[in-house]
């Protein structure tokens, strides 16, 4: 299609503001952006759509107009409810690139103008997909008359004779008539994780439990999931930065047998179903700044009315209906990778990665469905993704310890555990474990870390107060750091596990803490003080990060060589050797103490 089609679109609310001369392009696609540089999700062609987040100041606007002209994408359309209007800085840079422009008003959702583009690029490709398309053009409208996913399968079922499920990356059913046959999700998740990582091209042709499956990836408009590429759809340039939370579309059916036109219908359908998914992101949009401005203020140490008020106002966001206050439980979570692209040196992105994945981890696998997220906020921040869970108790649970209102702002005592509840009254959620968690999603997530990547997480014990909720951060960080210390590419660790040593550090005698300490870290402090080394950062630093030299090194602004002599010297003043697991705890404890 071209461009000139969306502005003659009505429905699109589109207002030109450049480009008049460049109206003629093809569009190819479509792609839903609000980094800073999307250029590798970008093939060309595609028509971005962007909410300006990324505009920090003017001077951001020539660098992301440069990298979309030059990845060759058709057009820009930026939306108008973030600053109110396009600003002036961004028109200059699309006029100097001969980029034509959009405004898009603040009524009109970037998911109405996806759906549009992708209905109106895959009809080009496939016929028999327009029609169906058209039949039921209610099916991709906004809000929960038109169906979504279900009717799109529905419609596989009745006109194509195809039984399919939309699963996400752990197996988890988000769509589709009942579970697949003997509950293949995880399986078929796997497989499709695996294939995916082996750079295999989709759909991929699986056998499960004797029965053959075809599976085609569904990815996000954000990743560049309505990109048209051919009947197997394309990889963005890193696969790892997507295989871990992109959805799938497994059909019960072999489609090596099938034509070019069907494989076509297939591909489109998987965009329709990426429209959806795309809308499911967007809803969490608010969630996730809930959380992540909790975060802040919790390791700003804010006072703890200020961290009450923002959880009284994420309350009802997440738990709607529910009057007592919850407890909360907080999940921490890293995804590590080797080598050098998309790998441990880029926070960023590992944090957007692990971000998206505990969404997806924290979905009670027994809730189907698109919305069953809704009550999980979940931040990201230094590589590493934050849950903000919110834990419902009975309503006698909550009358003593926490004023009343369970949400200790500091003016009302918080006493100290919530009541002890009834014998025969259950709270409707009883918190999460990391051995239940882990159970779920090992077997998929593994096949998708590959050999080269690594899942680690933490779970913290229920908190009652704002003022708990330091801790229990603190908590979970420590629980992640004992799950990597174990091998294997899916761990986690809880709460429980780190009495042995965390929660006890309090009792230790003074004198037993002074000796212990001052045996490891008085060596290193004196050599510091001599030599103005640095070898106690170095240390801390090092331990803080798993003993990765790419992460240590990059947080510390070292060369990995200087880093590997700062190690060595430790270990040749201490004795001890850090790639093992015992001196390495010892040293923990002893930075712990001191």
């Amino acid at each position: 299609m071209r461009l000139r089609a969306l502005l003659e679109t009505d429905a699109l609310g589109l207002r030109l503001l450049g480009g008049r001369d460049e109206l003629d392009r093809t569009v190819r696609g479509v792609m839903t952006t609000d980094l800073k540089d999307p250029s590798r999700y970008l093939s060309g062609g595609e028509l971005v759509l962007t909410g300006l987040a990324w505009r920090r100041t003017p001077q951001d606007s020539e660098p992301f107009v440069r990298l979309l002209a030059g990845a060759g994408v058709a057009g820009l359309a930026a939306g108008e409810a973030e600053l109110g209007a396009v600003p002036d800085d961004l028109v200059g840079a699309c006029v100097r690139h001969r980029l034509p422009l959009f405004a898009v008003n603040e009524s009109v959702a970037f998911a109405t103008i996806t759906e549009y583009v992708v209905r109106q690029v895959s009809g080009e490709r496939a016929g028999d997909l327009a029609a169906v398309v058209d039949r039921h053009r209610r099916l991709m409208t906004s809000g929960p008359a038109g169906g979504g996913p279900e009717v799109v399968l529905d419609l596989l079922g009745s006109d194509l004779d195809l039984r399919a499920w939309v699963l996400s990356p752990t197996g988890r059913l988000v769509a589709g008539a009942g579970e697949p046959p003997g509950g293949a999700g995880a399986a078929l998740a796997a497989e499709h994780l695996a294939a995916t990582r082996a750079g295999r091209r989709a759909p991929h042709r699986v056998a499960v439990d004797g029965r053959t499956y075809s599976l085609f990836p569904v990815r996000a408009a954000g990743r560049g999931a309505a990109s048209t590429g051919g009947p197997g759809g394309g990889q963005v340039p890193d696969v790892r930065e997507s295989v871990l939370s992109d959805w799938l579309l497994a059909v019960e059916a072999d489609a090596g047998e099938w034509a070019a036109a069907r494989l076509d219908l297939l591909q489109g359908v998987t965009q329709l179903i990426a429209v959806e998914r795309d809308r499911r992101d967007a809803a969490r949009t608010v969630r996730r700044r809930l959380a992540q401005e909790i975060l802040e203020l919790v390791q700003s140490a804010a006072p703890p009315a200020e961290i009450a008020a923002r959880l009284r106002v994420a309350a009802p966001v997440l738990l709607p209906g529910e009057g007592a206050a919850p407890h909360w439980q907080l999940v921490v979570a890293r995804v590590d990778w080797e080598g050098e692209a998309g790998g441990e040196g880029d926070a960023a992105d590992t944090g957007a990665v692990a971000q998206s994945l505990l969404e997806e981890i924290l979905v009670d696998p027994a809730a189907a469905g698109m919305e069953s997220g809704d009550r999980i906020a979940v931040a990201h921040s230094g590589g590493e993704a934050i849950a903000l869970v919110p834990l419902v108790v009975p309503a006698d649970a909550t009358e003593e310890g926490a004023g009343g209102d369970g949400s200790g702002d500091g003016t009302a005592p918080a006493g100290d555990a919530p009541a002890a509840k009834p014998a025969d009254t259950e709270p409707t959620h009883t918190g999460l474990r990391a051995d239940v968690l882990l159970a779920a999603v090992r077997r998929p997530l593994a096949a998708g870390l590959a050999d080269d990547g690594r899942l680690t997480l933490g779970v913290s014990g229920a908190v009652h107060s704002a003022e708990g909720l330091r801790g229990a951060l603190e908590e979970a960080r420590h629980a992640r750091r004992v799950a990597a210390a174990r091998p294997g590419r899916v761990c986690a660790a809880g709460h429980h596990e780190l009495a042995s040593h965390v929660l006890l550090l309090p009792f230790v005698p003074d004198d037993v803490r002074r000796a212990f300490t001052a045996r490891l870290l008085d060596p290193l402090r004196e050599y510091d003080r001599r030599h103005r080394a640095e070898l106690v950062p170095t240390l801390e630093a090092f331990l803080d990060c798993d003993g990765s030299w790419t992460r240590c090194a990059a947080r510390l602004h070292l060369h990995v060589n200087t880093l590997r002599y700062r190690v060595g010297r430790i270990e040749q003043l201490t004795g001890r050797d850090l790639s093992r697991l015992e001196d390495k705890l010892d040293f923990f404890l002893a930075l712990r103490m001191s």
